[in-house]
């Protein structure tokens, strides 16, 4: 072997090690080749980011089947039209000179989504709203001084397999 290489370190020519998720003898890696999802999830909870798939990535054929946009797709539409974004909740606010609104921000595999809370809706759904890694948010698109929000009007929680908890809450 090479002077200052511990077994099964820097595999070079021979193949990437199965610490690396690459090709490995059965006998080198005795553990189950990881999916997608749990790549991603253990990228988020090591690193704080992927290289990978985004989480939502994972559930896109899904929710583009019941309907729900992209986050680059809200620009196409119309002011006051109903839609359906879904995302990683990223951030959580809920300012005290914001007369009790909330607002966050969700990231999905194009980009970011704004979604604004009234206060009612914020105490039907509080323990939701402040809690879910990953939400798919409905409610009437606004176009304001450029910039699009989501109305939020109804929220689920996305399926939390591979939806890190990455949301910097109440800062």
């Amino acid at each position: 072997g090479e002077v200052g290489r511990a077994e099964g370190q820097g595999a070079g020519r021979r193949g990437r090690s199965c610490a690396a998720g690459g090709p490995a003898p059965a006998a080198r890696c005795p553990l189950p080749r990881m999916t997608a999802a749990e790549r991603t999830r253990a990228d988020y909870e090591s690193s704080g980011l992927t290289a990978g798939v985004h989480p939502l990535g994972l559930h896109r054929l899904a929710l583009s089947r019941a309907g729900v946009l992209r986050a680059a797709e809200l620009a196409e539409r119309p002011d006051g039209s109903w839609v359906a974004v879904a995302g990683l909740v990223v951030v959580r606010q809920r300012p005290g000179t914001a007369k009790g609104f909330f607002f966050l921000t969700l990231e999905d595999e194009t980009g970011l989504a704004n979604v604004v809370v009234t206060p009612a809706r914020y105490e039907a759904d509080r323990v939701r709203l402040v809690s879910a890694p990953a939400l798919v948010v409905e409610g009437p698109l606004q176009r304001r001084d450029g910039v699009i929000t989501i109305r939020g009007v109804r929220f689920r929680e996305l399926g939390s397999r591979g939806a890190p908890e990455i949301s910097r809450d109440f800062r």
